[in-house]
């Protein structure tokens, strides 16, 4: 084969497969009384809006927990929708090193694995799985102190 044929095939390819992501369904079909649902096309993904009915599908306890336990680092940018925190560098209380951190929250259960915590040294340098992990742990018995606070009241 050619390139030029290659190209040809290619370029065909994609528009096959755009022309059936199109959506425009089947004509002479009967309406149905359900009510119509937005069809999502590709241009969906690389949209900025989200839907106001959204719930937030993260664990309170632990986002507020991150954010009480990394009080001392500043704040980059947060998104509750989709539960990342991101810090600037801080040094701990105590400590001579700076740090900054990326925390994750993806689940609304109280539980270890909803909870993902990235620790970056000054410079880029490694930062100990040992220091992670206990970060990880500081903000679990928060999160937990936090739930039973609201139990009690």
């Amino acid at each position: 084969m050619t390139r030029r044929a290659v190209r040809l095939t290619a370029t065909l390819l994609i528009l096959a497969g755009l022309a059936a992501c199109s959506g425009t369904g089947r004509q002479g079909q009967s309406q149905t009384t359900q009510p119509q649902q937005r069809e999502s096309t590709i241009w969906d993904v690389f949209s900025n809006r989200r839907d106001p009915n959204d719930t937030v599908a993260v664990n309170r306890y632990l986002w507020n927990a991150s954010l009480e336990v990394l009080d001392f680092l500043p704040i980059q940018s947060v998104d509750p929708f989709t539960g990342v925190i991101v810090t600037g560098y801080g040094t701990p209380p105590g400590g001579g090193r700076a740090y900054r951190a990326t925390i994750k929250v993806s689940d609304p259960s109280l539980d270890a694995r909803a909870l993902k915590v990235s620790l970056q040294g000054s410079g880029g340098a490694a930062v100990a799985p040992d220091t992670v992990r206990a970060v990880e742990d500081a903000i679990l018995t928060r999160a937990r102190q936090l739930r039973l606070q609201d139990r009690n009241l």
